[in-house]
């Protein structure tokens, strides 16, 4: 078993502190994702569990062994790069068995190792050529074969498909998926792409300014973010945020104008403001103004095939809804539009943390 453990984990440079007391243990065989906009810490995270950045602060260690003054040849890690770090003049079979010779592995098993996952990849017919004679998505395929043949314990990914165009991007992350599944062993992959950190991870950390603001599955970190950072941040396009604030009747009314809720199923604590999240997907739109709670204008539609969004103005409040692309109401249309309350998030202002949700409406 293969378990990596960051106790702790700081990384300064001078007066600037990079990561803050990362504190978490990544299980045997799981995948996961380090989420964030750049200049989080991600890659810096990363980094220190490969040997490439010293540890300033805490203990990082893989099985039972504390890694931090080991040299990263010596960490049983194996890490994919973002813009691949083929030898230009060395074939794919060459840069496949690089490390292999180094070790001084026999030829028959560099040679079975390398066909093994050469057959795996695609790149059996490709092993006779040149990185430059491949295509991005084949010369990935390369970097990853790389890593895999030296069998690690850990395989580490510091946005690997960060160089590809969206159509590659999409067949590289099933790829990564069943190749995961396949081999099983415990996986690190940065990423700023919330796509690829929704569809590839067991569990997602969520970092901000050196910090981990919410570590969870995809589903819960979606459903269930834990501060207004992580609920803008994840989602595409992102969650609306509204400001409220309580009237004289206990109602709830947007301080921009147009919305008035009565009652809001969270602990408010006697907050008399507070922001409220609803992500576009789950603003109901309906096409008749008298079918809603509120009447909308829509300032501008964008088609974006199977789905369209919606940019709406209700009073002096705006937001975004997400509905289907067939027949979707246009730019200049005044529709109806309802916001569920089991769906709502809220926030508190001054410090961005979710509030509880309460069983009945408070």
């Amino acid at each position: 078993m293969t378990v990596v453990q960051l106790e702790r984990i700081g990384k300064s440079y001078g007066s600037h502190t990079a990561v803050r007391e990362f504190d978490l243990t990544i299980q045997d065989g799981e995948f996961l994702v380090l989420l964030g906009p750049s200049g989080c810490g991600k890659s810096t995270t990363l980094r220190m569990i490969a040997g490439l950045e010293s540890i300033t602060t805490g203990t990082l260690r893989i099985g039972d062994a504390v890694m931090n003054e080991v040299e990263p040849k010596d960490r049983g890690v194996a890490m994919v790069f973002q813009n691949y770090a083929l030898y230009p003049h060395k074939t794919v079979f060459d840069n496949m068995a690089m490390a292999l010779k180094l070790q001084k592995v026999p030829a028959a098993e560099i040679q079975e190792r390398v066909g093994r996952t050469a057959d795996m990849l695609g790149l059996t017919e490709y092993l006779g050529r040149k990185p430059a004679a491949l295509s991005g998505g084949q010369r990935q395929r390369v970097a990853i074969g790389r890593a895999i043949v030296r069998t690690p314990k850990v395989f580490l990914f510091d946005e690997p498909l960060s160089n590809l165009d969206a159509k590659l991007r999409v067949k590289m992350r099933m790829e990564l998926q069943e190749l995961h599944d396949r081999l099983g062993v415990t996986s690190v992959y940065v990423t700023h792409d919330q796509i690829e950190a929704m569809t590839l991870a067991d569990r997602i950390v969520i970092m901000n300014n050196g910090v981990v603001a919410q570590v969870g599955s995809p589903r819960e970190v979606y459903d269930h973010p834990a501060d207004e950072f992580v609920a803008g941040f994840i989602g595409s396009p992102a969650m609306n945020f509204i400001d409220f604030r309580r009237d004289d009747t206990g109602a709830w009314a947007s301080v921009d104008g147009g919305l008035r809720l009565a009652a809001l199923p969270f602990a408010t604590g006697g907050r008399s403001e507070l922001r409220l999240g609803i992500r576009p997907e789950h603003v109901v739109v309906s096409a008749a103004p008298a079918e809603g709670d509120f009447t909308a204008l829509v300032r501008l539609d964008e088609l974006l095939g199977a789905d369209a969004l919606l940019a709406l103005e209700i009073g002096g409040t705006r937001l975004m809804a997400r509905v289907g692309g067939t027949n979707h109401p246009r730019a200049g249309d005044r529709v109806g539009i309802s916001i569920p309350a089991a769906l709502l998030h809220a926030f508190d202002p001054a410090t961005g943390r979710a509030l509880e949700r309460l069983t009945t409406g408070g």
